[in-house]
């Protein structure tokens, strides 16, 4: 594995024995650290977000996972 910096760029070389799923999973993480990095969010107000989603999401998707 290698990282280098070029014309204002990182540049990093994995191995191809990386699982694509992996190698995701790993820009994904970027992605959010580049969004996380301009956020002016306070953790409080993304933690209420984070519950109203989630109880959002189990209202709409409840029906599917509980027996009946």
């Amino acid at each position: 594995m290698t990282i280098r910096r070029e014309k204002g760029n990182i540049v990093i070389t994995i191995p191809d024995t990386f699982s694509d799923d992996s190698v995701q999973r790993l820009l994904d993480y970027l992605k959010y650290q580049e969004l996380s990095q301009k956020s002016t969010a306070l953790q409080d107000d993304v933690e209420k977000l984070s519950k109203q989603v989630n109880s959002s999401w189990w209202m709409q998707n409840k029906a599917r996972f509980l027996v009946k």
